[in-house]
Parts: structure tokens; sequence; C-alpha cells
């Protein structure tokens, strides 16, 4: 009878190990975090995607990472692990009252590529983004980055200067910043009027997709983001950076003009400009096969 019972319960284990052996649950996920901390209750939000050589890319004003969407599915397949950073402010990312510039931002940046061991990445950034990238590369000696590629970047000076006569006047500015501060849907809806070459060369899903993210943005990071846009001065950096850089830009671009590409080159010892003719501050959408294209072709 012993015999009997322990058989039956020999068989009874067996039978439940492995029904527990066939609906044990498979981790699907790699483990990367979607967020990091960069300090005490501020996360960034990362897009971390991939397996391969790393590119690291920075958002424009008042966008986000998810800006990169068609970047991300393209550069995946052709086997790049692809690093999309959400800057404090915007996003999905953490919105702290605090100070919003160009350190920040560039510290934050530094704080997320230590965290996840990046080595020897492109590091690109789109408009406000690109003017980080560069402040960066400059503020960190090009750390975990051995190539930097500016998308219609807002560098090295958006505003005018009495020795700089490219961009907006810093009255003009003003302007944004005070209707940041009184009615943001109406400088979103100014600003997505002049983003692309002609109202015709974004489609009108697109421009909405765009809008969206932009309404995501903190009002406060919005605002204090154009202050640094208007007061940010990066001439002084750019001989610190020696590493090759290519500079994508659109012929069209109304918001931060193609002189402002002619006078980036002039002050980089190692760059290319590479001319979108199609295309207004939009490039990577308007001309987004050329762009995706272009960027894997600098990126290797």
């Amino acid at each position: 009878m012993k015999k009997s019972v322990l058989a039956i319960a020999i068989l009874v284990s067996l039978f439940t190990n492995s029904l527990m052996a066939q609906n044990k649950r498979v981790v699907a996920s790699e483990g990367r975090a979607e967020y990091i901390e960069v300090e005490k209750n501020v996360r960034l939000h990362v897009t971390d995607l991939g397996n391969g050589q790393p590119i690291v890319l920075v958002h424009g004003w008042p966008l986000s990472d998810a800006m990169y969407e068609y970047q991300y599915q393209y550069l995946v397949q052709k086997g790049f692990r692809v690093i999309g950073i959400t800057l404090r402010g915007f996003g999905k990312s953490d919105k702290p009252f605090g100070t919003y510039n160009y350190d920040v931002y560039a510290d934050d940046i530094k704080v997320v590529l230590d965290q996840l061991g990046i080595k020897n990445a492109t590091l690109g950034g789109f408009s406000m983004g690109g003017a980080i990238s560069l402040h960066y590369v400059a503020r960190h000696n090009a750390a975990h980055v051995s190539k930097l590629a500016l998308f219609g970047a807002a560098a090295p000076v958006w505003t005018k200067r009495a020795d700089f006569a490219v961009g907006f006047t810093k009255d003009q500015v003003n302007e944004l910043i005070d209707l940041s501060r009184t009615n943001r849907p109406q400088l979103l809806e100014n600003f997505g009027k002049i983003f692309a070459a002609s109202e015709t060369s974004v489609s009108a899903g697109i421009g909405n997709w765009l809008g969206g993210i932009n309404l995501e943005a903190s009002p406060y990071a919005t605002t204090q983001s154009l202050i640094a846009l208007r007061d940010t001065d990066l001439r002084p950096e750019l001989s610190k950076i020696t590493i090759p850089v290519a500079i994508f830009h659109g012929v069209k671009d109304k918001i931060c003009d193609f002189a402002l590409a002619t006078e980036m080159q002039k002050g980089l010892k190692n760059s290319t400009i590479i001319r979108f003719e199609n295309s207004g501050h939009g490039l990577f959408v308007e001309e987004m096969e050329k762009f995706n294209t272009e960027l894997e072709k600098f990126a290797k």
C-alpha cells in the first residue's frame, strides 16, 4: 500500500512539474531600461532598440525622441543599436522645476551614456538638439562618441549678434517667448507653418503626428529652452571639436537658415555639409530616404 501511495505521489509531482514547465513565463525583453535617472527625482525616457554599432539621437525643440520613429525603424533593420534620449521637460521624460539650459541637457546625456556603457557612438541632434549635441562634444571631450551628426542644427548661434548676421533677431525671439507664456498652441501653429519647405512637402498626417509630440512638452521647459536658444553662443566651442562631423541641412530651411550650416563648417575642422535640396527644417521627414541612408553611411 505504501509503495502504491508513493508511486502515485511521484506521478502527481511529475505531472505538476510538467504543467509548470509548460506554463513558465518566457522573458521576452532584453532587460533594457526605458527610463534612466540622471539625478534625484529626474528620469529621462530612452528608446533603446537593436544591436550593433550605436547611434544616439537627440530631439529638437519642443519635440521628443519619438520624432525619430522612422529612423529607428530603418537603422535597426540595418544592424545598428539606436538610442533616442528625450531631454528633461519633454515627451515622456520627467518635467521638474529648475534650470533648463545647454549645460544641464549635455550633462544629462553624459549620465545616460555613462549608465548604458556606450562606446564609439555616432551622436546626432536635430535643431536645438543639434546645438546641444555640439555642446556635449565640446563640454565632455567627445565622451562615448566618435562622430557627430547635426540635423538642421540651431548652431553655432540661433540669434543675430553684432558680429553674426544670421538667424532671428533677439526681439523676434522675445516675441516667441511671450507667445509661449500666453498662447503656446498658437506658437506651435506658427512654427508648423514654416517647418517644411512648403505647405505640401509634409503630409497632414505627419504634421499632426509631430504636433501631438510638441504638445507633450512642459510649458515651462518650452519657454526656458527658447531663452537658451536666444542666449547661447557656441562659436568658441567649434575649435574644440575634432571628431568627424556631418552637417545635414535643408536648403529651404526657414527656422535654421542654411547659412548656419556654412558657418558651422567654417569652424569645425573635420566637417562636411550634406545638402537637402528639397527640404526645409523637417529634413528627417521631407527627404526621409536620403536622410536615413546618409546617416547610415556616415555612421558606418
